[in-house]
């Protein structure tokens, strides 16, 4: 008989949306056929009126996005999960099924090495002629939002991924603080031996929020573009990656009348005085397998 898989659930905070993580962590209680160990990570504050079930994790200062999502990593490490799910606190699975369908896609298909989700906002989902924001499905051709398809960056808000997997790829980069961990994660997959895959049949549930709320949007996206060439591409491949990307926010500035431009490219300074470290190149197989998947790593 097949045992039930085990999900190692990390579910990061600082406590400031406590009936978006309610609605989350309720999500996951009832999801159907898995054992779920969830952890919920309180970024600079102690986690408080969560269900008794639910392990908590306090760390004394926010540390960041991908490293508060490592430390719970690190927390369920006792534990026998074979599968883990991120989770933002403002987010929640859309159906009791979600993650035995997840994990079901990868052992039809051994090559997927994590998955993320079609995220909507249900609130807009049920206004006429409304749609969910398009960067949340990760390809450069949108296309049908439904449409599943390999990928390669993934919204960082609900992923899902063997535990090995997540250990060879070396988990969230911790320099980024927060933007761009998510691509770096995939390319890692992919650098692994495995897919990113973008399953538009499964459905999380999150806010239409515009990334731009942080103060440090425009600084932080410019340099960590910077670090993730430096990080994760042959060094050939490193200056074409990020004149690329230069001219795309060149092309946006011009459209907004230079709106973040000047922060951008202090970060992008920064991006190329600054050493991130952790350098792990993807390597030459990894780009002509990403190649031959339908982007190469140069945009």
């Amino acid at each position: 008989m097949r045992a039930r898989p085990r999900v190692g659930v990390v579910v990061l905070t600082q406590g400031t949306r406590p009936d978006d993580l309610a609605r989350g962590l309720a999500s996951v209680a009832a999801q159907r056929e898995v054992d779920t160990d969830v952890v919920v990570v309180g970024n600079g504050w102690s986690p408080a009126g969560v269900p008794a079930s639910v392990r908590t994790l306090a760390l004394p200062e926010n540390v960041g996005i991908p490293a508060g999502r490592n430390r719970g990593a690190e927390a369920l490490a006792a534990g026998d999960h074979g599968w883990l799910l991120f989770l933002d606190d403002d987010a929640s699975l859309a159906g009791e099924t979600f993650l035995a369908d997840a994990i079901a896609l990868v052992e039809r298909d051994p090559r997927i090495g994590l998955v993320q989700p079609r995220v909507v906002d249900p609130a807009l989902a049920a206004g006429p002629g409304a749609a969910s924001p398009r960067r949340w499905v990760p390809r450069i051709r949108k296309g049908d939002p439904a449409a599943s398809g390999a990928v390669f960056s993934v919204w960082e808000g609900a992923v899902v991924l063997p535990r090995a997997v997540f250990e060879r790829a070396g988990g969230w980069g911790e320099p980024y603080w927060y933007a761009h961990e998510g691509i770096e994660l995939a390319w890692r997959v992919w650098a692994a031996g495995g897919i990113a895959w973008y399953a538009g049949g499964l459905v999380a549930h999150h806010p239409a929020i515009s990334p731009t709320r942080h103060a440090e949007y425009y600084r932080l996206n410019a340099r960590n573009r910077v670090w993730l060439a430096k990080r994760n591409l042959p060094w050939p491949l490193v200056p074409v990656y990020v004149a690329s990307w230069t001219g795309v926010q060149l092309v946006r500035g011009i459209r907004s009348r230079g709106a973040g431009l000047g922060p951008w490219f202090a970060g992008w300074l920064e991006g190329w005085r600054r050493d991130p470290g952790g350098r792990r190149s993807i390597g030459w197989v990894t780009v002509r397998r990403m190649t031959a998947a339908g982007r190469p790593p140069l945009i």
